[in-house]
């Protein structure tokens, strides 16, 4: 069985630090028709925490983890954490990247993967999933529903931190591109923190 996928926007509101961990909330589904023409009714979530948090829904390229999930009518609330790699090393780069780039809001969307268990053919053409098994949150770069949103990040910045209290000089590289099929990225500079 294919895995579906419903799609929300997410916008960043605000950033805080919050014991050492990168925090977010946020709308992970609402019941109107999204661009794919399909309706996907937050009640019927059928779902374990916590669930994993993908990018771009690669199962390959967890980044962190849906802690929480409130349904109502209206949506499905979450909260949810990216992971904060304390070793250096490629997965330390590549989350620390991702981060980056929601961050940035350069990504800006959240979608859902899950399996139909009870659906129906609307009028339209498209598809009501009337129940559905949840099997993870991706951040994504092209959002379909437009109703959902992240409304706030909590970050331990702490590269930034200790710089504003005027630790030691940290190392940041900025990349030229980001990975391609090879999953090889360029270094284009190296800013350093005083």
């Amino acid at each position: 069985m294919t895995m579906n996928r419903a799609y929300s926007t997410l916008e960043i509101k605000g950033m805080q630090e919050q014991d050492g961990k990168r925090k977010f909330s946020g709308i992970a589904s609402t019941p109107v028709t999204d661009s794919m023409g399909d309706i996907v009714e937050p009640k019927g979530a059928v779902y374990k925490l916590p669930m994993p948090l993908l990018w771009q829904h690669n199962s390959h390229d967890p980044i962190g983890w849906v802690t929480a999930a409130s349904v109502n009518g209206k949506g499905i609330e979450i909260q949810g954490e990216i992971a904060n790699i304390s070793d250096a090393g490629a997965l330390k780069d590549r989350i620390d990247m991702a981060w980056q780039m929601l961050k940035a809001k350069l990504v800006r969307g959240l979608s859902i993967g899950f399996n139909s268990l009870e659906h129906s053919r609307m009028d339209t053409g498209g598809y009501k999933f009337i129940k559905w098994s949840w099997l993870e949150l991706s951040c994504v770069t092209i959002p379909a529903n437009q109703e959902c949103s992240i409304t706030a990040i909590k970050s331990a910045d702490m590269v930034f931190r200790r710089a504003a209290l005027g630790a030691k000089s940290k190392t940041i590289v900025r990349l030229d591109s980001s990975p391609g099929v090879s999953g090889t990225v360029r270094r284009k500079g190296v800013v350093y923190l005083n």
